[in-house]
């Protein structure tokens, strides 16, 4: 019987690596990455990815949505995750409504991937609701 070969690597060419400090250190490295002709637009989800020391590992797009929603899915996120030994995890998504008030399936989805990752010993460490110029922290206003 023949079944495929799984192997695991892992590799970092980047030598110089960003250390994440708080909230607006997020924000600006995700908002540098993000399409701002797309970000009035379309919904999307992208998570920085850490490692102990959080120094940033990359940035992972995860999804692209309609004009008010995408999709998240956490096994995907936190295989990432694992795959690149990650300790840290900074979910980050626009609201092209320019809104940064969380919504109820913000909070769940949120709390839904606090508790994976908890499972595997790494930390969501914040959520970040972003629009052109401004950001809403969950880690700062206590919703995580």
């Amino acid at each position: 019987m023949k079944v495929a070969e799984i192997k695991i690597s892992y590799s970092s060419k980047n030598s110089n690596k960003f250390k994440i400090q708080n909230s607006a250190d997020a924000y600006n490295l995700v908002a540098e990455k993000w399409n701002k002709d797309l970000i009035e637009l379309q919904e999307e989800m992208k998570v920085i990815l850490l490692n102990r020391a959080n120094m940033v590992l990359g940035i992972f797009e995860l999804s692209k949505g309609g004009t008010n929603s995408t999709v998240v899915d956490v096994k995907l996120l936190v295989s990432v995750a694992l795959k690149c030994n990650a300790h840290g995890i900074i979910m980050c998504h626009n609201h092209p409504s320019g809104n940064l008030k969380a919504s109820k399936a913000d909070i769940e989805i949120t709390n839904k991937v606090k508790k994976a990752c908890s499972y595997f010993d790494m930390v969501l460490l914040d959520h970040l609701i972003i629009t052109k110029g401004e950001h809403l922290s969950f880690a700062d206003e206590g919703l995580l």
